[in-house]
């Protein structure tokens, strides 16, 4: 079975801190084995939550292609910054479309016995942890399996080196083992399909 891994930050920012430290966790990830993907955001514009748009329109294009890449994987890798303490507008709102059916669309059909692992980084001392009791609620409520462990780091400006890399080894070795535990659990995983 072909292990398949998203990998995505809870922001578009270009310079993302914390695009940088997901693709940490997705090389321990690979070293497990699986296949990743990295999404980027800028592919799939999606409006503000509208159920009069829905009922009017249907799914936009963009929402479409997102559910498909979300069908199209096993497991996600996700590292959000925290926004007021919690997750991301942005972030949010793709979930929100996700879960909206399609046509012959299972109910949470993106979410549902997914396995996933979380990360956060932030300018502040707690990386992000509110945001992700907040993430991990409503990714366990959807029906994914959300590994117990998680990490949240602090003082995100001073993590990496000019290439993007954790500057710490160990650090390195957290986030690494947060991605290789998701390819082990995929592994055995009953869900999991190939």
């Amino acid at each position: 079975m072909t292990i398949k891994i998203l990998a995505l930050s809870g922001s578009q920012r270009a310079a993302s801190f914390n695009a940088l430290l997901v693709r940490a966790a997705a090389k321990g990830a690979a070293g497990e084995g699986a296949q990743i993907s990295f999404l980027d955001w800028r592919d799939y514009a999606m409006p503000l939550y509208d159920p009069d748009l829905e009922r009017t329109e249907g799914l936009p294009e963009a929402v479409l292609r997102f559910k498909a890449l979300l069908k199209a994987h096993q497991g996600f890798l996700i590292a959000s910054p925290e926004y007021n303490g919690s997750l991301t507008p942005l972030l949010k709102n793709a979930i929100d479309w996700a879960t909206r059916p399609a046509a012959g669309d299972p109910p949470m059909v993106c979410f549902k016995h997914k396995v996933i692992g979380l990360l956060s980084t932030s300018p502040g001392v707690f990386g992000g942890h509110t945001g992700l009791v907040h993430l991990r609620a409503i990714l366990s409520r959807l029906g994914s399996f959300v590994l117990p462990e998680q990490y949240p780091v602090g003082e995100a400006g001073k993590l990496f080196d000019e290439q993007g890399e954790l500057r710490d080894p160990k650090l390195k070795a957290i986030a690494e083992s947060i991605g290789a535990r998701a390819a082990t659990v995929l592994r055995s995983w009953p869900d999991a399909t190939s």
